[in-house]
């Protein structure tokens, strides 16, 4: 899936899902260093989880982050399957 991200320096977000559970997670932009951090730690993670943990993390003055995007990416991608 390809998600458009909206409110960070990110633009997009790249992923697949098997069985639940989170693979080959890109940011396309943002801070390399985090972007690649969060990207590792949630490979192989249950979309449920990652939801959980990821969801409402602000940056900064911001009302959203990269990794609340990738809730929102997740959220969207339960929507369509």
């Amino acid at each position: 899936m390809v998600y458009k991200t909206r409110g960070v320096c990110s633009q997009e977000i790249h992923f697949d899902v098997k069985d639940h559970k989170l693979t080959n997670v890109r940011y396309v932009g943002g801070c390399s260093g985090n972007t690649q951090g969060v990207a590792r730690l949630v490979e192989g993670m249950d979309i449920s989880e990652a939801i959980e943990r990821l969801g409402g993390i602000r940056c900064g003055f911001r009302p959203t982050s990269c990794p609340d995007q990738l809730a929102q990416a997740l959220k969207a991608y339960e929507k369509e399957n």
